[in-house]
């Protein structure tokens, strides 16, 4: 069965735009895939502690040495790690709040960045040991930064997955949402395009 985890990062959760648009990516992928499961992380709805001192020990500690505490923290970052590593696709729906990316994403990132589990230290350097996933990432945001110096969330992003190596990336871009209704609708229009091709 394939399967596509949906990671919703808006503080609005379901209400926010890139929610409504990976909705649509999803309704898109499960006309594909009729026998598919889809599965959501809703980082609103459920968020994750953002990285402490404390965490960071619980990740690095050997399973036989973890205290009771410990255990339940590597519990949850395992959970977020196999709904990774069950999936054949991912689609991010990613809005931008002040220049960068959310806060529970980055939360979510710290929790599923692990040594070992997805990826690993070698002699050539850092492997991911994620491929053969894609990622949809559905950018929603009130200005236009693509291309620009103010545009963090690109690189960043791309940089994580190749990091933990998922290294097949589409962007889909819906810039000038706050500028004017003319501009949303053109937008939001050309988005929606992309998603239809983008989720066979």
């Amino acid at each position: 069965m394939t399967t596509l985890l949906q990671i919703s990062t808006s503080l609005f959760s379901e209400d926010g735009q890139s929610s409504r648009l990976s909705r649509d990516f999803v309704a898109a992928w499960q006309a594909r895939h009729p026998d598919g499961r889809v599965v959501v992380r809703d980082l609103a709805a459920q968020p994750l502690p953002h990285l402490t001192a404390e965490r960071f020990q619980a990740f690095l500690a050997k399973p036989e040495t973890r205290t009771p505490a410990q255990q339940a923290i590597v519990a949850e970052s395992d959970a977020l790690i196999a709904e990774l590593q069950a999936a054949d696709a991912v689609v991010l729906g990613l809005p931008m709040y002040n220049f960068g990316i959310p806060s529970t994403l980055k939360a979510w990132i710290d929790h599923v960045a692990r040594a070992g589990i997805t990826f690993r230290y070698t002699a050539n350097g850092p492997e991911g040991l994620l491929a053969d996933r894609k990622l949809t990432v559905l950018a929603a945001r009130g200005g236009h930064y693509v291309g620009t110096p103010r545009d963090t969330q690109t690189g960043y992003i791309r940089d994580f997955f190749n990091f933990i190596g998922i290294r097949d990336i589409d962007f889909v871009y819906a810039e000038g949402l706050a500028v004017g209704e003319d501009a949303r609708r053109t937008a939001l229009d050309a988005a929606h395009q992309r998603i239809e091709a983008l989720a066979a």
